[in-house]
């Protein structure tokens, strides 16, 4: 099986799109030239994980670039100003590397939402067009712990400029602050030119649509009958190291395996390291490396450690294998998983609660959002154990 397995490949704005996401290029760059003179237009891109949403904004982006940098003298769309913005540090690595190797694209092109809008209110400036990558985790309340004072990402974004484009999963948010929903999505479409893009086709995992939708439930709580599938490699094991030693196994072969996990294990930024136990198995967490240069998941040590959704959220892997950690249960009455958020240890996670009218159950879904994005990483395989004895029983039975 040869694989190129580097992120800057699969994001590479080169790649071919298939008919729906050239159909969006056209669309997205139509808007920009019938609103580029509006004060303020929007354009929703929606999807689940693995449907090529970063892929396809990527490559809007280098047209758009191309255009402003080195179109004819009469384009519409020569010499304006624009920006990616996304809300997460390893998916900000990748686009500038990825930037580096393209002529109309520079590193300065992409930010972080709060860097932006600080910058643009220190300047007075405001751009053309802005597309902001995974908007599901922009802030919908100050955070001043990361330097951003006003109350909402999205509403600063669109005052700061004047056309903009964003990909969002409502799936995927992970934080109390960053707690969208499409009705407050909706409220922003008011007064001001707006359209939806919804993307379907699943292009991350290699396997049957029966395959593709056991694992959404799963994302969900809901416990399938598993499918017989040649074409996709699914595991359920009673012992996590011996899934461990099966999944080096593939990456000794493939390359890019990673064990990843619920956030269910203490974890302190502390300078040291954290473990994770299960019976015999016992391997650290992450390490929190801002300074290096290629994202967690395609550095060759990262085998020898456990990914959180932070450093996992917007990458592929070729073989996935995920542990459900102790948030995680076998609910015998509704046959299906139990969640107990007094179990999660991403307690930040749960901070700011105002204005959140059901916490508790709000607490649930961002567990399970959790979940779902760690299970939707795996292109050709997902290795599965469960921490809870009966949940691991009941998965090994479907």
């Amino acid at each position: 099986m040869a694989l190129d397995n580097a992120a800057t490949h699969k994001l590479s704005p080169e790649l071919a799109l298939s008919g729906p996401q050239t159909e969006l290029l056209h669309r997205v760059v139509s808007f920009c030239e019938r609103h580029q003179a509006d004060d303020s237009a929007l354009f929703v891109i929606e999807g689940a994980a693995g449907t090529g949403k970063s892929v396809v904004l990527n490559a809007i982006f280098n047209t758009l670039q191309t255009r402003a940098r080195s179109g004819a003298a009469d384009d519409p769309l020569r010499g304006l100003r624009n920006m990616v913005i996304v809300n997460h540090p390893e998916m900000l690595k990748l686009y500038r590397n990825i930037a580096a190797t393209m002529p109309n694209l520079r590193k300065s092109d992409y930010e972080r939402p709060t860097t932006f809008i600080n910058k643009s209110a220190k300047t007075g400036k405001r751009a053309d067009i802005v597309l902001v990558d995974e908007a599901h985790l922009l802030l919908t309340r100050p955070d001043r712990y990361n330097h951003f004072a006003q109350q909402n990402h999205l509403e600063e974004i669109l005052r700061w400029a004047r056309i903009v484009v964003v990909v969002f999963d409502p799936l995927q948010v992970l934080k109390f602050k960053s707690h969208w929903s499409t009705d407050l999505l909706e409220s922003f479409r008011k007064g001001r030119p707006s359209e939806t893009f919804h993307l379907d086709t699943q292009f991350r995992v290699s396997a049957s649509p029966a395959t593709c939708s056991w694992i959404d439930a799963l994302g969900q709580g809901e416990i399938l009958p598993r499918p017989e599938d040649p074409s996709f490699d699914l595991r359920i094991y009673d012992d996590c190291a011996k899934l461990y030693a099966d999944l080096c196994a593939c990456n000794a072969k493939y390359g890019l395996c990673r064990l990843l996990s619920t956030y269910d294990y203490p974890y302190t930024l502390n300078g040291e390291d954290h473990f994770i136990t299960e019976g015999d198995f016992r391997l650290r967490w992450d390490r929190s490396l801002p300074s290096e240069k290629l994202p967690w998941a395609e550095r060759p040590d990262t085998i020898d450690e456990v990914g959180s959704v932070y450093t996992i959220q917007g990458f592929d892997l070729n073989y996935a294998g995920v542990i459900l950690g102790p948030s995680l249960f076998y609910d015998a009455k509704n046959d299906r998983i139990g969640v107990r958020p007094e179990r999660y240890e991403d307690s930040a996670a749960f901070q700011g609660r105002d204005g959140i009218a059901t916490p508790e159950e709000a607490k649930k879904r961002v567990i399970l959002n959790a979940l779902n994005v760690i299970l939707t990483r795996g292109i050709h395989g997902l290795f599965l154990y469960a921490h809870d004895p009966a949940l691991r029983e009941r998965l090994l039975r479907t």
